[in-house]
C-alpha cells in the first residue's frame, strides 16, 4: 500500500481547506469591510472568531483523534467546515458571516494535527517532519487558491461564490477521507479503553512537560505570525503601507502562499535531514524565528514598495513561519505515540489563542489612528503593531533558547 496516497494525501486535502479558510479574508476582507461598514477592530474580530473556535476545538479534537482515529474525526469535521462555508455564502448580515466562520473554525480544527497523528503512526520517527512537510506543501496550495486565482474569479462569482466553492470542496474531501484512510496501521493494537475523564487527564502531564513549557511559547509566536498576516493583515498592509492596488496585492499574497508551500516542504525536509545526522530537532525552527524577527523590523522601519521586493520579503516571511510544524514534530517526539493527537492539539490550542489575541490587538492598534481618505488605516499604526510583535517574538525566543539546553538533556 502506498501510505502517502492512501493516508497522507487525503488528510493533506483537509489541510488545503484549513489553509484556504485562513487566507481567504486577506483577499475579500477589504470588500467585506466596505459592504458591511466594518472598522479595523470589527474586521479583526471577524477573522479572529474563526481562530477562537479553532482554538476551543483543539483539545476535544486531539482527544477524539487519539480515541477514534483520523478517518472518522476528519470526515466529520470536513462536513462541519463545509456547513460554515455555505452559511457564509448565504449570509445577509455580518452576524451570519461570523457564525459561519465559527463553524468553519471548528471544522478545520484538526487539519494539521490529524496529519501529525497519522504520520506518527505510519512513518519512522525521523521521517515524521519530512512527510508532514510534504503534506503541508499540498495543504498550502489552499492558501494559494484563495489569493490570485480567487481574486481573478471575484468579478464573476463574488465573495459569496468563493465561499460556495469551498463548501463544495469540503464535501468532496469528506468523502475522500472516509473512503481512503484506514482506521489504524495493520497490526497496531488499539489503546486500552479508559473513561473519558481519564483520557482527558492525559493533557495534564503534557502541559507540565519541560519541552512544552520551554519551547511552545516560541513555536506559538512563530506559527501565529503566518496565521495573523496571511489570515488577514497582510492584505490591508499591502494596500495602506505599500500602496498596492487589488491586483498587485493578489500577486504578493499568491507569492506568500506559494512560498509558504515551498517552506512547508523544505523546512520539514531540512529538519528531518539534520536530525538524522545528529542536529537538534529545534535548530531549523530557531533559525526561522530569527528570520521572522528581522523581516518584521524591515516592514516596520523601511517597508519596500516595489512589487518584486514585496513578493520576495513576504515570501521569505512565509517560508520562515512554515517551520512551525517541524517544531511541532520535534516536541511531539518527547511523548508516547498514543498521545500524539493530544500533544499536537495542545500546542495548536495555545498557538491559536495567540492568533486570536494578535488579530484583535492589531485591529485595536490601527484604530488608534484616524482612517485615511481612502478608507484604509494609518501606516504608523502598522509600525507600532509590528513593534509589539517583535518584542513578543524576542521574549519567546529568549525563553526557548534558555530552555532548549535543558530539554536536549532529557531527550529519549
Amino acid at each position: 500500500m502506498n501510505i502517502f496516497l492512501r493516508v497522507t494525501a487525503p488528510l493533506a486535502a483537509m489541510n488545503f481547506l484549513n489553509q484556504a479558510s485562513r487566507a481567504v479574508l486577506a483577499v475579500i476582507g477589504p470588500a467585506l469591510a466596505l459592504e458591511f461598514a466594518l472598522s479595523a477592530s470589527d474586521l479583526g474580530l471577524l477573522a479572529a472568531v474563526m481562530f477562537m473556535a479553532y482554538a476551543a476545538t483543539q483539545l476535544p479534537a486531539g482527544l477524539a483523534l487519539d480515541l477514534f482515529g483520523a478517518r472518522r474525526v476528519q470526515a466529520t469535521l470536513a462536513l462541519t467546515a463545509g456547513s460554515g462555508f455555505l452559511l457564509c455564502a448565504l449570509a445577509e448580515g455580518i452576524g451570519t458571516v461570523m457564525l459561519g466562520r465559527l463553524l468553519t473554525g471548528i471544522g478545520i480544527a484538526a487539519g494539521l494535527t490529524a496529519m501529525l497523528k497519522a504520520n506518527t503512526q505510519w512513518y519512522p520517527r525521523h521521517r515524521v517532519a519530512a512527510m508532514t512537510g510534504t503534506a503541508l506543501l499540498i495543504g498550502a496550495m489552499g492558501g494559494m487558491s484563495v489569493t490570485l486565482p480567487l481574486s481573478t474569479l471575484l468579478p464573476l462569482i463574488g465573495w459569496r461564490g468563493g465561499f460556495a466553492l469551498l463548501a463544495g470542496l469540503s464535501l468532496v474531501v469528506a468523502l475522500w477521507i472516509w473512503l481512503s484512510v484506514p482506521d489504524a496501521p495493520p497490526g497496531q493494537a488499539r489503546p486500552a479503553g479508559r473513561s473519558l475523564v481519564a483520557e482527558a487527564q492525559a493533557f495534564g502531564p503534557i502541559f507540565r512537560h519541560p519541552a512544552f513549557i520551554g519551547l511552545v511559547p516560541a513555536v506559538c509566536v512563530l506559527s501565529a505570525m503566518n496565521f495573523t498576516y496571511q489570515g488577514l493583515w497582510a492584505g490591508p498592509w499591502l494596500r495602506d503601507v505599500a500602496g498596492l492596488g487589488a491586483d498587485a496585492r493578489a500577486v504578493v499574497l499568491f507569492a506568500y502562499a506559494g512560498c509558504m508551500a515551498v517552506g512547508s516542504f523544505t523546512t520539514g525536509q531540512l529538519a528531518s535531514w539534520g536530525q538524522a545526522r545528529g542536529a537538534p530537532p529545534m535548530l531549523v525552527p530557531f533559525l526561522a524565528m530569527g528570520v521572522q524577527i528581522s523581516l518584521q523590523a524591515v516592514f516596520a522601519l523601511a517597508a519596500p514598495t516595489g512589487l518584486v521586493a514585496l513578493c520576495l520579503l513576504w515570501g521569505l516571511f512565509a517560508m520562515a513561519g512554515s517551520a512551525g510544524p517541524a517544531a511541532y514534530a520535534a516536541i511531539g517526539q518527547r511523548f508516547p505515540a498514543e498521545l500524539a493527537g493530544r500533544v499536537a492539539t495542545a500546542i495548536n490550542a495555545a498557538m491559536l489563542c495567540l492568533v486570536f489575541i494578535l488579530q484583535s490587538l492589531i485591529g485595536a492598534v490601527l484604530d488608534l489612528w484616524p482612517r485615511t481618505a481612502t478608507g484604509g488605516w494609518d501606516p504608523a499604526g502598522y509600525s507600532w503593531a509590528l513593534a509589539c510583535t517583535i518584542a513578543l517574538h524576542l521574549l519567546a525566543l529568549l525563553w526557548a533558547w534558555r530552555a532548549a539546553r535543558r530539554v536536549r538533556a532529557s531527550a529519549p
